[in-house]
């Protein structure tokens, strides 16, 4: 019955606009970050804390695609992958 259906808790991955996940963009970001010679740990870090774009190089559209999530959605997906990886 498709009232059943309609009170089911229904779970999906957000994808950016342009088909990149959150795990993806954080890899170009940070890919992103290394070429042009910073720090991209501590510049993730200041931006995850922080809020402010201006961490993030615009080159490769970094920038753009990093706001794309909410930082609570980009930390999640930091754990989750450590957390599997490590736990």
């Amino acid at each position: 019955m498709v009232s059943d259906e309609l009170d089911k808790t229904m779970a999906y991955k957000i994808r950016g606009e342009e088909g990149v996940s959150a795990q993806e963009a954080l890899l170009i970001v940070y890919n992103a970050l290394k070429e042009k010679g910073y720090n991209p740990i501590s510049q993730l870090v200041g931006y995850l804390l922080s809020g402010d774009p201006a961490y993030i190089t615009n080159h490769r559209n970094a920038r753009n695609l990093i706001r794309k999530y909410e930082r609570d959605e980009l930390l999640e997906e930091l754990i989750t992958s450590y957390l599997e990886k490590n736990g």
